[in-house]
Order: C-alpha cells, then structure tokens, then sequence
C-alpha cells in the first residue's frame, strides 16, 4: 500500500468569484470561456471595473490542480500538494483551507515574500466562467517544491497543464514525471484549457515525454491536441498520447477509454449555475474512484455527477456532506 493515493502538482491560486454580464466582459476585452494570464496592474484595472460587483464576492482556494486534490480529498483519498505561496494572508488562507480538508502540503510553513496568486472568476448569466489569473510567487513554482518521498510514495502523480506557461513550473513538472517513472508511479495529465493546448501545445508535449498513463480534456482542448474537428477522429488519435483517458462533454457527458474499450458516461440534466471548477471535479472525483477499486465505467459515473453537481452551484467545489451522497450512486 502507497501513503498516498494522489499526489498533485500545480499552481496555488485564491480565486474571486463575481457574476458580471456580457456586456461587462465586452467592456473589459475579457475572451469569454478561457483563462487567461494578466499581470497584477491588468487584475487592479479589472477590480476597479468591478467594484460595484464585489458585495458579491466569494473567495476560496482555487487553481486546477488543487481543486482536484481537493475534492478527491473529500471523497475520501490520501492526497498530498505541491505549490508555493507567500508569506500573506491569502497565502495562509489557502495553506489553511487544504489543511481543513485533509490534503497535505510542502508549505506548511510559508516564508517566501511576494504575491500569492490570485484568479478573478468572471460568471455570466449562462453560467460560462471567464478567469482572469496573476499567477503571483506561482509562477516561480520550481523542483525546490517537490517532495520526490511523496512522489514515489503515491499510487498516481497529477500534474495540471496550466503549469506549461511557466517555465520553472514546466521543468518541475517534467521533473516529477521522471520521478514517477522511474518509481513506477502513475502518471496523470490535464490538458486544462484549450489555450493551453493552441498556445503552448510543444511545451505540453514535452512534459507529457512519452506518453502519459491517464489523460484529461475536455472536447475542444481533445480536438486541438489532435488536429481534427471530429470527435471520433480525436479519440482514436488520443491512444497515441495516453494508455487511458477521459474526454468530459460538457452537457453531453463524456467518453472514458479504459485502455481497453470506450465507455459513454451518461449525462446529468441540470440547471448549471457556474461552471467554474467542473473539469476540476471530474477527474478529482474519477481519480478517487480509479484509486479505490472502482472501474473506468464507475469512475465516470462518479465524476459525472460530480462535476453536475457543482455546476448547480456557486463555486468550483462541493459541502463536505455533499461527497458521501455522491459516493452512495456508485456503491448502491
């Protein structure tokens, strides 16, 4: 038996939740859907737009990654975290929220000055989310945050994507999967966001090197990876790339490949309030299942329900109680 079930590599970012309108996203020259990166004077000039919004206001630990670990976590997993915060409240809001949930950390103390990392999460009436992200200390996330014990003490390693667009986070996560491979640990990637996969697609590659044991997207950022417009194109071109993978459908649910066989992982019908967080919580929730002894079709299952679920509220997780609920659909 592995310490952990997970081990989580990514960016440590506090996230503001603000509803806005169309209109408010046109004003700022916001793209609609993506994540995109803006230096701190861009989030000061985004925050004054907003300022009448900001009663309304919700703020919680975020970043990719992390909100995976998390909910994996509440699910039940042994997970372990690595990012770097400062030496500020935020960065102490954050430390403190992954403690409550039972994640593990490298910071468990945080001495290093500068700016923790901070995302402005834009909801429009339709519920699409627009991130706005100051990477912050994140972007000088590098190996001097890993903990290799950790690693190779993990049943998986999951690395975000999003850790491409930094240079010393792309070496740390290369890194780590060359830790994990040479332990015998498995290997799990998101592609993240499709600007990822348009924008910084050979910096993907190489971290993925070889190949990668599980891989996560969704359908835009799967037909970007392999240069198709059609579905079924990308998802034999994808075994390329990944032994086993999951492509999330958004409303349509998704499409789970076992290594073996493909599996359609039926929908859940509900009325989507904020999508921020739905990609995160399917694979936290699916690599809780994966690591627990649950099949690729019960795994899905799960992290379908997951991820409808939370779109029914506000904000890129669940109530604590929420996840045992949740649990009961794949062991009834």
């Amino acid at each position: 038996m592995k310490k952990y079930h997970i081990y989580g590599l990514g960016a440590a970012l506090v996230d503001t939740e603000i509803d806005v309108t169309d209109e408010d996203l046109i004003n700022m020259s916001v793209e609609k859907g993506l994540m995109t990166l803006v230096d701190e004077e861009r989030q000061h000039e985004l925050t004054r737009h907003l300022e009448g919004h900001l009663v309304h206001a919700k703020r919680a630990s975020g970043g990719s990654a992390c909100n995976s670990i998390y909910a994996a976590s509440c699910f039940g997993a042994k997970a372990y975290y690595s990012c770097k915060v400062a030496n500020d409240s935020n960065g102490e809001f954050f430390l403190n929220d992954l403690k409550e949930a039972g994640v593990e950390c490298n910071n468990q103390s945080h001495n290093d000055q500068g700016i923790t990392g901070k995302c402005l999460v834009l909801i429009s009436p339709d519920a699409e989310r627009s991130m706005n992200t100051y990477l912050g200390i994140s972007a000088s996330l590098s190996v001097n945050e890993l903990n290799q014990a950790a690693i190779t003490e993990s049943e998986y390693l999951y690395i975000e994507g999003y850790l491409v667009t930094s240079p010393s986070g792309l070496t740390a996560a290369i890194e780590a999967m060359k830790i994990a491979n040479q332990h015998g640990v498995k290997t799990a990637i998101s592609l993240s966001d499709p600007g990822m996969v348009d924008f910084f697609k050979e910096g993907l590659k190489e971290m993925i090197g070889d190949r990668v044991n599980l891989l996560f997207c969704n359908e835009a950022e799967a037909k970007g990876w392999t240069n198709t417009d059609d579905l079924d194109e990308a998802i034999t071109l994808l075994k390329e790339t990944a032994d086993s993978f999951a492509v999330t459908l958004g409303a349509k649910g998704a499409i789970v490949y076992d290594g073996e066989k493909t599996i359609e992982i039926e929908p859940h019908s509900v009325q989507a309030i904020d999508t921020n967080g739905a990609g995160d919580m399917f694979a936290g929730a699916f690599l809780y299942a994966i690591s627990h002894g649950h099949d690729f079709a019960q795994a899905g299952k799960l992290a379908s329900l997951a991820s409808a679920t939370v779109v029914s509220d506000y904000g890129p997780r669940l109530h604590l109680d929420r996840h045992s609920e949740l649990l009961a659909s794949i062991t009834a």
